[in-house]
């Protein structure tokens, strides 16, 4: 039998595809199939070694980073506490002492 979701205004079982829509000859009603298509998953984001990050972690950087506008350069070792997850081009934002607020990418840190 078809897998098709039953129809969510009268619950009927007897829904079919017609293009890209799905239709119930019982009540009529219209709806498209990407609706019913699972909702985009939460974003995992992984260090260098693949483990799992969560807001407020402690992470220690992997490898010296020049970072753009500053004269400084950030060491290898340096550890960054609690961190923010972000969906941009960068993964990370945290403060690091001596730096302040600061950008980084997941995959230039390890957790600790």
């Amino acid at each position: 039998m078809s897998a098709l979701p039953p129809c969510p205004q009268c619950g009927s079982e007897f829904t079919y595809q017609d293009g890209a829509n799905l239709v119930c000859p019982e009540c009529a009603h219209e709806w498209s199939a990407a609706a019913d298509a699972p909702a985009d998953t939460v974003r995992v984001y992984r260090d260098a070694a693949g483990n799992v990050l969560q807001d407020g972690d402690t992470v220690t950087v992997i490898k010296d980073l020049k970072p753009k506008g500053s004269g400084g350069v950030i060491k290898q070792g340096t550890k960054v506490k609690n961190i923010r997850l972000v969906d941009s081009d960068h993964d990370i934002d945290c403060k690091i002492d001596g730096f302040g607020a600061m950008s980084l990418k997941s995959e230039f840190v390890r957790k600790v």
